[in-house]
């Protein structure tokens, strides 16, 4: 190791959108955090378009405002069959958690907003142009050294290493941590392209086993198509100005569209075997690479960071144990995989084999969605896996209620006592809270207990129910029913995580116990969830 020796708490390296959302969660809790990137700036190219109603809370937590960056709205996803027809059909209207269900986007944006959000952190440094040669986890920190553009070599200390260098991933391969799963021997031409006339508004999958065909509109006057490659067929040959026009043919003519983007992908299904070791963590593609067919693949990173930056921050500040760290894995692992194992389905419902392949399939789903309950499962995305987690930390206990430990508690409007509207997650905070439901939870709580709770940052917050008003500055009327009644009666409360996720709940009465437990669990930690 050479050169000059910084010391941060955290050093990210990856500066994409999830490393930078990482960083300004980092940056709210105040964490000394480096971010680098070996690229100058950001690539102009973009990747992932495609963004649900979780990822948007994810962004709402990062601090990051509604009108950061643009994005249109998408009523439907449909997936069509050149001998079946409409075969399947996705209902993206409306909103989940105060979001809409599904946004397309336009990434260069999406980073911009996300880098001048981490810039207005004190605590957060970005070193571009700058790359990791290689590391040594010390037991009680990493010792890594970089090297700018320019040649010179320099040396950071950090408390934790993350690798969020995508599917590539340098630091990935330094913890000897390999990838398992496939490679889809199908490549696939991106074409991006802008000012195309019409009024299409939606996403559809052209399910065609002769070329299998996903298209979908974006923000700035965007649309995007991509086609698989046939046997044969070349990358330069795709990329040809006269094989884009060809295949476009069907809806616009390339003489009178600016195409702004053309390139040939390979898609991955493949996850590690472990998230993370010793003090180097794995977030968003180093850690786990989806099939594109459900948009999940950056969706899937945002939860990473969320769920690792409120954890890193309260063991840095030694708010917790050291050993909640462990939980990143048990609890993120297996539901990105289920993601992938979702995408993995979709794929072969948009690359069938043969005709004969698209009839069968293809047709056993339109006839599968002939029957209500069916329909409104597929239609009503109920095949998509929930990001609640069977293990992990929280206190395990049988459901009693609308709220479910290890799940995200709702997110709904909400007045405060000045009548200032906002959603509920804004009124949570970024630390632990105790929620009371129609009741000051915190009155239940001893003395010791309430020090020992703020002590490791947990506040209070009371939710009313809709028409009684919210007179206290902690209190919160509820302007809809995702809060109260539908989550909570009155006379519950829960301990909400940082992540939204409960850790614990009960009776507003048994406040105490369930805030002393919750303690424990947090700063007396074992990698396994405890039972009630």
């Amino acid at each position: 190791m050479h050169g000059t020796i910084e010391s941060v708490d955290v050093l990210v390296v990856g500066y994409g959108p999830v490393g930078a959302a990482l960083a300004a969660l980092l940056g709210r809790y105040g964490v000394s955090t480096l971010v680098i990137d070996k690229a100058a700036d950001i690539l102009m190219s973009p990747r992932a378009i495609a963004l649900d109603n979780e990822a948007l809370r994810i962004l709402q937590a990062t601090g990051l405002a509604e009108d950061a960056f643009d994005r249109i709205v998408i009523p439907q996803v449909r997936m069509l069959c050149p001998h079946v027809g409409l075969f399947g059909r996705v209902n993206t209207r409306g909103d989940i958690d105060g979001h809409p269900k599904l946004v397309t986007f336009y990434q260069p944006d999406l980073e911009r907003a996300l880098r001048a959000l981490v810039a207005s952190h004190a605590s957060v440094r970005a070193w571009l142009a700058t790359e990791m040669i290689g590391f040594v986890d010390e037991g009680d920190c990493v010792t890594v050294a970089l090297r700018e553009s320019g040649g010179r070599e320099r040396t950071v200390r950090a408390r934790y290493l993350i690798g969020a260098d995508g599917a590539g991933s340098q630091v990935r391969k330094a913890i000897g941590q390999g990838f398992t799963g496939r490679t889809y021997a199908e490549d696939w031409l991106i074409v991006d392209a802008r000012n195309v006339p019409g009024d299409f508004d939606h996403v559809e999958f052209i399910c065609d086993s002769q070329r299998p065909t996903p298209h979908m509109v974006a923000p700035g006057g965007r649309t995007r198509w991509e086609f698989m490659l046939r046997p044969g067929e070349t990358r330069e040959q795709m990329e040809r100005d006269d094989t884009i026009k060809s295949l476009l043919s069907q809806w616009a003519n390339t003489d009178d569209i600016r195409i702004e983007r053309k390139a040939v992908y390979r898609f991955h299904a493949r996850c590690c075997e472990r998230f993370s070791r010793g003090r180097v963590f794995l977030i968003g593609d180093a850690a786990h690479v989806t099939p594109p067919f459900v948009g999940q693949g950056l969706v899937a990173g945002l939860r990473d960071a969320m769920n690792l930056a409120w954890k890193l921050a309260s063991v840095i500040d030694g708010r917790a144990a050291p050993a909640i760290l462990d939980s990143y894995d048990i609890e993120r692992r297996p539901h990105a995989a289920k993601m992938i194992r979702l995408a993995k389905f979709m794929g072969k419902l948009v690359m069938p084999r043969n005709k004969l392949m698209a009839i069968l399939v293809h047709g056993s789903m339109a006839a599968l969605r002939l029957l209500p309950a069916l329909r409104r499962h597929f239609d009503e995305l109920g095949v998509k896996p929930k990001n609640e987690f069977p293990d992990g930390l929280f206190v395990r206990g049988r459901r009693r209620g609308g709220l479910k430990r290890g799940a995200q508690i709702p997110q709904g409007l909400v007045r405060g006592s000045d009548g200032t509207v906002l959603l509920s997650d804004d009124a949570l905070g970024s630390g632990l809270v105790l929620v009371g439901f129609g009741v000051d939870a915190s009155a239940h709580l001893a003395p010791a207990t309430r020090q020992a709770w703020s002590a490791i940052g947990g506040s209070s917050l009371q939710l009313r129910a809709y028409g009684t008003g919210a007179s206290a500055s902690e209190a919160y009327e509820c302007l809809d029913i995702q809060l109260m009644p539908r989550a909570a009666a009155t006379g519950w409360c829960a301990v909400v995580r940082p992540d939204r996720t409960v850790l614990h709940d009960g009776p507003a009465s048994e406040a105490d116990r369930l805030v002393r437990a919750s303690i424990d669990l947090l700063t007396r930690h074992e990698p396994r969830s405890r039972a009630a």
